[in-house]
């Protein structure tokens, strides 16, 4: 089996004067474009210069930077060299940088200028960092340069064997449920991801990736392996809005977009009051429109269908615990199944059980089990952790699920957000889903917050479309019409609905602002 590395460099020989990657800043008209061969050389020259430092096989670097072409190039730089990537969240604090770098036992750090101050705020306490890299020209002089360490560097193979079952990636989760858990991949890992990638969306050469979400998190990368598998163009946009996505498309013509559920609310808004024309723009060569990475509401699609009836749509499930998406798959010939998160995924195999371990009877709600070849090596220096999750091959998602008669599977929601009131439980999904329907209801997220006779109840914190009056009063009456009694929120709080780089609610905020436990 090869590695991502490989394909890198296989593009380039193949393909060296196409381009690869093309960046879009459009606040400042911005657009930058590499070809497959200088990609290959500028990743070289960043393992060459590591190298030169003293980074080698599973060393931890620190990767700290927002989206762009320089991201990528770094990533593989990183792995090149035979260490490991350890990508951060950017919204991630000095608290976070600190907690993780401790984990990791890090021995340098790639950053972006965004990152400086964060950085300095603890610099005097991680003590295992030897080296400071800013992305650019002109560093302080307790750094060095990117652009000064490439332009000094071979743009030659640093001649280091790679395993495909080594480690190459370390990440931490987003951190909505605690403190950020290390997940390390493998060089398997992340060529299965690509594979599975490229077959459930059909990829060829003539493809142009849109891509928005954070590298950092698995599933954006992931989603891109797609194009490098196939040595397919990639358009990385760095400023997101409605009106940039449809530039974007437009001029770059882009076929495949995946968009998180908060951007395809913002542009579903921007059309239904007229700030964003369909008219307006060519978008006749987006052929793919992909959404994942939390529950997506079957009304969200129903309304991106009037708007574009004759595009595809596909949604998938995974985690990065599973190497990022595709352990579930709809696929564009299922959107009759609007709603579901498809059927088991290329090469994965896939459960729903009780407690015990034993499968639930069709239709009951279960844990989502998965198996397969991106299941990760493990939970670093948590060996307890990762036996608790990782059974027998089988890796517990924590996500609880149904399978209807034909297969498909229904996310119900996170077991450990599951709400029991009086004795029943109630999925907060299924009550955000049903309250999506609302007509002036932008976002919402429903918590357990406890109760002296029922144990808990359910809070709906909600957030009315701009412009919109929305009383507590209407709201009540809407869930007395579409929800079961026991389901139905017996609290409702009007605020902003806080949601992290990749569109998941963060519950532990609400929980913690509104006094639940």
């Amino acid at each position: 089996m090869t590695t991502i590395s490989d394909m890198l460099a296989q593009n380039a020989r193949l393909y060296p004067d196409e381009i690869a990657l093309i960046e879009l800043k459009p606040s400042q008209k911005l657009r930058k474009a590499i070809t497959w061969k200088q990609f290959d050389e500028r990743a070289n020259r960043i393992a060459n210069a590591l190298m030169d430092k003293g980074i080698g096989r599973d060393d931890k670097i620190i990767h700290w930077m927002m989206n762009s072409i320089n991201w990528l190039e770094a990533y593989f730089g990183i792995i090149r060299t035979g260490a490991w990537a350890v990508p951060l969240n950017f919204r991630f604090t000095s608290r976070d940088l600190k907690y993780c770098a401790d984990i990791a036992e890090a021995k340098a750090m790639i950053l972006g200028e965004e990152f400086t101050e964060r950085v300095e705020a603890v610099r005097s306490q991680l003590s295992t960092i030897q080296h400071y890299i800013l992305a650019g020209y002109n560093p302080p002089g307790n750094m060095d340069g990117l652009e000064d360490i490439i332009g000094s560097s071979l743009p030659s193979p640093t001649g280091v064997g790679l395993s495909v079952e080594g480690a190459c990636g370390l990440y931490f989760t987003s951190g909505t449920t605690g403190d950020p858990k290390p997940i390390l991949l493998t060089h398997k890992n992340m060529v299965c991801a690509a594979i599975i990638e490229e077959v459930h969306h059909c990829q060829s050469r003539k493809d142009n990736f849109v891509l928005l979400p954070p590298l950092y998190h698995t599933g954006a990368k992931m989603h891109w392996f797609g194009s490098l598998l196939i040595g397919g163009k990639t358009t990385i946009l760095t400023e997101i809005n409605p009106k940039n996505i449809f530039e974007a498309v437009q001029k770059e013509k882009g076929t495949i977009v995946w968009l998180l559920v908060p951007w395809v609310h913002d542009i579903l808004m921007a059309m239904d009051n007229g700030e964003l024309r369909k008219e307006d723009y060519d978008l006749n060569c987006w052929r793919l429109m992909h959404i994942g990475a939390q529950p997506v509401p079957p009304s969200l699609v129903q309304r991106w269908k009037k708007y574009f009836p004759s595009m595809q749509y596909d949604t998938n499930y995974g985690l990065g615990e599973a190497s990022g998406p595709g352990c579930v798959h709809l696929g564009t010939e299922n959107e009759r199944k609007v709603g579901a998160i498809g059927k088991a995924g290329f090469s994965w195999e896939v459960r729903i059980v009780k407690d015990s371990g034993k499968d639930v009877a069709q239709g009951e709600v279960g844990e989502l089990i998965v198996k397969g070849c991106g299941v990760m090596k493990g939970y670093y220096k948590n060996p307890y952790k990762t036996a608790e999750t990782i059974r027998d091959g089988w890796l517990y998602t924590g996500d609880m699920a149904r399978m209807d008669d034909e297969g498909f599977i229904y996310l119900v929601d996170r077991k450990k957000d599951t709400i029991i009131t009086g004795g029943e439980n109630i999925y907060p999904a299924e009550v955000e889903e049903t309250l999506h329907r609302h007509p002036k209801i932008y976002d919402v997220a429903v918590i357990g917050i406890p109760d002296e006779r029922l144990g808990e109840i359910a809070l709906a914190i909600i957030d009315s479309k701009p412009g919109e009056t929305l009383t507590e009063a209407e709201v009540i009456a809407f869930c007395e019409q579409n929800l079961a009694k026991y389901n139905r929120p017996r609290r409702i709080m009007f605020d902003k609905v806080p949601r992290n780089p990749t569109g998941k609610i963060e519950k532990p905020k609400l929980r913690q602002k509104f006094g639940a436990q």
